[in-house]
């Protein structure tokens, strides 16, 4: 904790009846925060207790909640700013230059081909994030060719062909179900090489970030991509569901600890999240935040721009 056990030990029940009420799970972080301050007539020992309340409830980490309430603290102790529109013009401030360094776009070079290795549990829009990424691409005028690594699930090759389709994009697939997906893997390398592509995007089967031979297996499909490929992975994604936070979290730590990861897509930030998981992944982790998905759309991919991720959840006010 941030307050001090003293000054906790002042609060009245009812004080903390109110915390809790200062906080509407259908809000995101900037929401709260905004009625927090406006409702807010006195910057005391409560106003900091109430903040980190806000911050750890809307999905930001017990460490980073505490760097940015010890921040505001010191801030309005040392320049005796006691305004409160100054404190949460400070705290958005706070948040952006955390949020800053992980604004890091993918950087296609010419590997021929530029190998991204997707991964991320079942049903966080795995696959339909590497339909968009493909049209994303393909826009640039690059070649993009994706191979279906879910040999498990017979309807993941279907689904990553409409989306092949949709982004006019190239498919590799296997003709057998539940073939070795490091076979069909260093098949499409090669394929893909001999074709000239720009880009090979290769699926895999969603998995429990808790099942250690699953992970195994993705340790085998990297072992294998960089046996065809020096260096490559170039690019190791982890999507994550925004929606579900410190989960979330649960899953980045474990594929990362087994694999690596280099950079991250954030689905389902389509104005419901509450936020607070990008701000965590930035200042626990310093990986870099590639994209955010908003919607179901072949268009709703988007490159991660701190600011403007700021001034959308702050509403700009």
């Amino acid at each position: 904790m941030i307050i001090k056990k003293d000054d906790c030990n002042k609060k009245s029940s009812f004080l903390r009846n109110l915390t809790l009420k200062i906080w509407d799970a259908s809000k995101n972080i900037g929401e709260n925060l905004i009625h927090f301050i406006t409702k807010t007539k006195t910057i005391d020992i409560n106003f900091f207790h109430n903040l980190e309340t806000i911050l750890i409830q809307s999905d930001i980490s017990l460490s980073t909640t505490r760097n940015i309430v010890q921040n505001v603290m010191q801030y309005s102790k040392k320049n005796k700013i006691y305004d409160h529109h100054k404190l949460y013009l400070y705290i958005k401030q706070i948040i952006l230059n955390i949020l800053i360094h992980v604004e890091q776009s993918l950087i296609i070079k010419n590997e021929n081909p530029y190998i991204i290795f997707v991964i991320g549990v079942n049903g966080v829009g795995k696959t339909t994030t590497i339909g968009k990424l493909a049209y994303y691409f393909n826009k640039q005028n690059r070649s993009v060719f994706l191979v279906a690594g879910d040999t498990f699930r017979a309807a993941a090759s279907q689904q990553l062909r409409l989306w092949s389709q949709k982004s006019y994009s190239y498919m590799i697939t296997s003709q057998h179900h539940k073939i070795d997906s490091s076979a069909i893997i260093y098949d499409a390398i090669q394929q893909s090489q001999q074709n000239n592509a720009d880009i090979l995007i290769i699926d895999t089967a969603g998995r429990a970030h808790n099942n250690i031979a699953l992970m195994q297996e993705l340790k085998k499909n990297v072992k294998i991509i960089r046996k065809k490929k020096d260096n490559a992975p170039h690019e190791i994604m982890l999507v994550l569901d925004a929606h579900i936070g410190q989960n979330s979290i649960n899953q980045f730590k474990e594929f990362h600890k087994h694999i690596g990861i280099t950079g991250i897509v954030l689905t389902k930030m389509d104005g419901t999240a509450k936020g607070g998981i990008i701000i965590t992944l930035s200042n626990d982790y310093k990986i870099p935040i590639r994209y955010i998905g908003t919607g179901e759309q072949i268009t709703d991919l988007h490159l991660f721009n701190a600011k403007k991720f700021i001034n959308t959840i702050f509403m700009n006010n």
